[in-house]
C-alpha cells in the first residue's frame, strides 16, 4: 500500500511542481464517485453501483504559476470497508467531507468521519465540507445555512455542489488544492535554513497502481 506526500518537484522533468494526494471521505450515496469523475473526466453518471474499497484518479491543474498534479482516491462509505480507508488517511494532504443535501443522516454522520480523521490524519490536513446534490432543490433537506454553520463550528470552508449539473465541483478541488499549496510554501520558508530533502522519495510509482482497483461508482 503506497504513501503519498506533497513533493515540490521545481527543475525536474516531472511535468509538475507539486503532487498532492486528496481523500474523498462521506456516507455510501452522497456522490463521492461521481463528484470525482466530473472533476477528472468532465463526465457524469446516473447508474449507481456502490464503491468497493478504493479507487483513485489523477488530474494536473494549473494553480497561482504552479503546476499540480492531483492523485484523488475514492473511498468506500459502508462500515464494512473503514478498516480498508482508514489506512489511507495518513498520508493525504487534503480531505473533502462530503455529505448528501437530500440526506440528512449523511449529515450528521460528519461529525463522525471528523473524528475519524482525528484519529487517523495527520496533524494540520486540510480539509472542506461538501453539500452534495445541491441541484434537487425540491429533495433538499439540509440547508445551507445548516452546512455553513457545521463547517464554522469546525473550523473548514464550505461549498454546496453538484455532480449531475457541475456545480462548484472544479471550486471544490482548486480550493483545497489552493490552501494545501500555501501551507506547503508557509512550511517550506519555516524550513529554508535545513538542507533540501530529495523529491524523489515523496513521488509516487502512479504507474504500478491500477486505476479502479477494486472501484465501481456511484452518484
Amino acid at each position: 500500500m503506497a504513501t503519498t506526500a506533497a513533493a515540490s518537484n521545481s527543475g525536474n522533468n516531472s511535468g509538475y511542481d507539486y503532487l498532492m494526494k486528496l481523500l474523498l471521505i462521506g456516507d455510501s450515496g452522497v456522490g463521492k464517485s461521481c463528484l470525482l469523475l466530473r472533476f477528472s473526466e468532465d463526465s457524469f453518471t446516473p447508474s449507481f453501483i456502490t464503491t468497493i474499497g478504493i479507487d483513485f484518479k489523477i488530474r494536473t491543474i494549473d494553480l497561482e504559476d504552479k503546476r499540480i498534479k492531483l492523485q484523488i482516491w475514492d473511498t468506500a462509505g459502508q462500515e464494512r470497508f473503514r478498516t480498508i480507508t482508514t489506512a489511507y488517511y495518513r498520508g493525504a494532504m487534503g480531505i473533502l467531507l462530503v455529505y448528501d443535501v437530500t440526506d440528512e443522516r449523511s449529515f450528521n454522520n460528519i461529525h463522525n468521519w471528523i473524528r475519524n480523521i482525528e484519529q487517523h490524519a495527520n496533524e494540520g490536513v486540510d480539509r472542506i465540507l461538501i453539500g452534495n446534490k445541491c441541484d434537487e432543490e425540491g429533495k433538499k433537506v439540509v440547508t445551507t445555512e445548516q452546512g455553513q454553520k457545521l463547517a464554522d463550528e469546525y473550523g473548514l470552508k464550505f461549498l454546496e455542489t453538484s455532480a449531475k449539473s457541475n456545480i462548484n465541483v472544479d471550486e471544490a478541488f482548486f480550493t483545497l488544492a489552493r490552501d494545501i499549496k500555501k501551507r506547503l510554501i508557509d512550511s517550506n520558508a519555516d524550513n529554508s535554513t535545513q538542507p533540501p530533502k530529495d523529491s524523489s522519495q515523496a513521488k509516487i510509482n502512479i504507474d504500478s497502481q491500477s486505476d479502479g482497483y477494486l472501484a465501481g461508482r456511484c452518484c
